[in-house]
């Protein structure tokens, strides 16, 4: 019967809805919190990833005037099997308004510290860097203090020396802290970031690092993918070796039934106990657990 399968899936994904951990579980928000920050990115015909990738911790960052800003359209151009944001098909043009757009929002919502994030756009000569160089002078021109914290991409498409090029010109903006995540362990990089990997994302943190030592690094690990607690503690040692100061560990959570599956939830004491492993591993700023996401609390450092 016409409709009957997408009956069921919307069937399937309410009990698998309902089946989540009690620790998974946070109220929606109100609309009161929820509709200033909404407010002006309609307005301006911006993106966040806090909508994006339907976050669950955006009523709260709403509710204390924060967003993370997602540069250069909603559409990716590569296809992670975890990620919610749109793709498979062509991202739209640059808007040329958006980085005076974004500083205009900063401004308005008085934001003291702002992440910028974007999709992949390999389609791009630069494939983005220089977006969000141009994004950061406009924040800087209008918001002298407010502190910038970038979510990059990988930004390859070319060549390594190409790639390396980029990145620099990021760092020369001078961000108060480059992220970059590698996302999952080595064994499923393939299944989970597809165009991504795991050698080259370890290249980008050690690259920011040889074009300014000072500058604070920073990525992340979704888990539930099927990694085993060996691999991620793997996964920190490189990312120690690469001289990532910062660390994100948080649950992946199935943003629809044509995601991948969540192949285990791991426990609040689960994520404590990696926490402190990490701390000793010599991370200077740790969040770890079930509702962390790359950006939760990013000011706070």
């Amino acid at each position: 019967m016409p409709g009957s399968s997408s009956s069921a899936d919307a069937a399937a994904r309410r009990l698998e809805i309902a089946s989540l951990p009690d620790w998974l579980r946070r109220p929606i928000g109100k609309a009161s919190e929820l509709s200033t920050v909404q407010k002006i990115i309609k307005q301006r015909q911006i993106h966040t990833i806090c909508e994006e990738g339907r976050c669950p911790n955006r009523a709260e960052c709403y509710a204390k005037g924060t967003a993370t800003f997602l540069l250069m359209g909603p559409t990716c151009t590569r296809a992670c099997g975890f990620c919610q944001v749109d793709k498979g098909h062509a991202p739209m043009p640059l808007d040329p308004q958006e980085p005076q757009k974004v500083a205009e929002s900063v401004q308005l919502l008085g934001l003291r510290y702002v992440v910028l994030t974007s999709v992949a756009r390999d389609d791009l000569p630069d494939a983005g860097a220089g977006w969000f160089v141009q994004t950061m002078q406009a924040i800087q021109a209008l918001n002298p203090t407010t502190q910038i914290e970038v979510l990059t991409p990988d930004f390859w498409s070319g060549s390594a020396s190409q790639q390396q090029q980029r990145i620099q010109a990021v760092v020369e903006a001078q961000p108060a802290c480059f992220n970059h995540n590698i996302e999952t362990v080595a064994r499923l990089q393939g299944v989970v970031r597809r165009g991504a990997k795991y050698e080259r994302s370890l290249a980008v943190l050690r690259c920011v690092k040889a074009c300014n030592a000072a500058t604070a690094t920073k990525s992340g690990l979704m888990l539930g993918h099927g990694e085993t607690e060996a691999e991620i503690i793997q996964t920190l040692q490189d990312l120690r070796t690469a001289q990532c100061d910062r660390l994100t560990l948080g649950q992946y959570m199935r943003p629809s039934l044509a995601h991948l599956p969540v192949q285990k939830y791991w426990t609040p004491a689960e994520f404590d106990r990696l926490g402190a492993i990490a701390r000793q591993m010599g991370f200077s700023h740790v969040r770890s657990g079930p509702l962390v996401r790359s950006s939760y609390h990013a000011g706070e450092v």
